[in-house]
């Protein structure tokens, strides 16, 4: 890579560290948040007596919470440094998983979720994605397909542990064991080797490649009012909205699921496949980023995951339960980074936190309503067909309504 003002090769372009820090941050939340939400579930349900329902209701909560302070983390990361939102956020995460061992009323569950959500909100995907699009323009989507692996290697590396502090534990005993390797999975790496941006440190996005910023096939930035009257903007977000809460429902139940057909080690092993096959997933779908379009990969995407949700709801034996998870988990991860992909694509990077975070946020109304709609049916009806097919459903209506997203560009005035 060449540096400003230099005619030489030198040292690794600093973006790629910035990319693996935050795969490794991603690992953490990722591991501990996100692919633990359904091993804590199950905890909840078992050890502590909580019915499914209420339990995929907190579940709910928690994305409301974590959308709400998305929007938060959207405003600061463009105005101040955005080391500060994620380090505040991982400590607070970190405080409130050492509270899951005093929990034995409804409220206290509740309460949980609200706070992790809305940690886990500020040291998310919004901070995390926006630093990353921010280093990187050409090469964007290979970068963000690095940088993100770490949201599928949580499940592998960390999510396990939980599974197993837990189990032998118990929510109590393992309380403060995930709360520390939160705080040391997010903290160090952002404070010593994240920074705010290129121009921070007197660079240009891709190591000085676009340095007199004038290439046309860039996109520039699009001005916010423009942004939310955009019928891009619009149907991407409804879209997410109906795909990612049918990924966020499938995952949320995704371990219940097998071990109430299969058994526990079963579960445990769909959880860590789902989560290997979505790092694999991750990495193809980089790849193939450079060989089509993005509007092309999203609606691809989402049929896959229509058909791989429809496979979960029928899925009987270790077999097939281990297998449709490893089909579903192709998709998952590929899909949810998209859409900052999407969103950079369209509008530019200068008001990206604010613009992915409002779209984030209306996906909060499909992050929560899969897991509780999910909880809901399978107490009406006894089993997990009825709600599998109904957040299938709810995928085949986001890949509908993408595919008549209109231009990506906004008109210009």
């Amino acid at each position: 890579m060449h540096l400003p003002g230099g005619t030489a090769p030198s040292r690794v372009f600093y973006g790629w560290y910035v990319v693996y820090a935050i795969g490794f941050v991603m690992t953490t939340t990722a591991g501990l948040a996100f692919y633990n939400l359904p091993v804590l579930l199950d905890a909840f349900v078992s050890e502590r007596g909580f019915s499914v329902s209420l339990a995929s209701n907190t579940t709910a909560a928690f994305f409301v919470a974590a959308g709400t302070a998305g929007l938060i983390a959207g405003q600061l990361v463009d105005r101040f440094d955005p080391r500060y939102t994620i380090i505040g956020g991982a400590a607070l995460a970190s405080l409130a998983l050492l509270s899951m061992g005093w929990i034995t009323q409804a409220w206290q569950l509740f309460a949980f979720y609200i706070v992790f959500g809305f940690a886990y909100g500020l040291c998310g995907l919004v901070p995390t994605t926006t630093l990353i699009s921010r280093w990187f323009e050409r090469r964007r989507a290979l970068a963000m397909s690095v940088g993100s692996t770490g949201l599928s290697l949580g499940g592998v590396v960390f999510t396990p542990i939980a599974v197993l502090l837990i189990h032998h534990l118990g929510l109590s005993g393992a309380a403060p064991w995930i709360a520390l390797a939160f705080f040391l999975g997010t903290v160090p790496a952002t404070y010593f080797i994240v920074r705010a941006s290129p121009h921070a440190m007197g660079l240009m996005p891709d190591g000085g490649a676009s340095a007199e910023g004038k290439d046309s096939a860039l996109p520039q930035d699009v001005a916010l009012a423009q942004v939310w009257r955009s019928r891009f903007f619009i149907a991407l977000a409804v879209a997410f909205l109906f795909g990612l809460g049918a990924q966020v429902g499938g995952i949320a139940h995704i371990y219940r699921l097998a071990n109430v057909r299969v058994g526990v080690e079963t579960a445990a092993t769909a959880v860590a496949l789902l989560a290997i096959a979505s790092l694999v997933g991750r990495l193809v779908a980089g790849w193939a980023l450079l060989h089509m379009s993005s509007r092309a990969m999203t609606i691809l995407l989402l049929g896959w995951q229509t058909f791989t949700l429809s496979l979960l709801s029928i899925a009987e034996g270790p077999v097939l339960v281990l297998a449709a998870s490893v089909l579903f988990g192709l998709n998952s991860g590929s899909l949810l980074m998209m859409q900052p992909l999407l969103l950079a694509e369209a509008f530019g990077v200068k008001n990206l936190g604010r613009i992915y975070s409002v779209s984030q946020l209306v996906g909060v109304v499909g992050y929560s309503l899969g897991p509780a709609v999910a909880g809901f049916l399978y107490e009406y009806s006894g089993g997990y067909t009825i709600p599998y097919l109904a957040i299938a459903a709810s995928s085949l209506i986001g890949m509908g309504v993408f595919s008549f997203s209109g231009p990506m560009r906004p008109a210009a005035n």
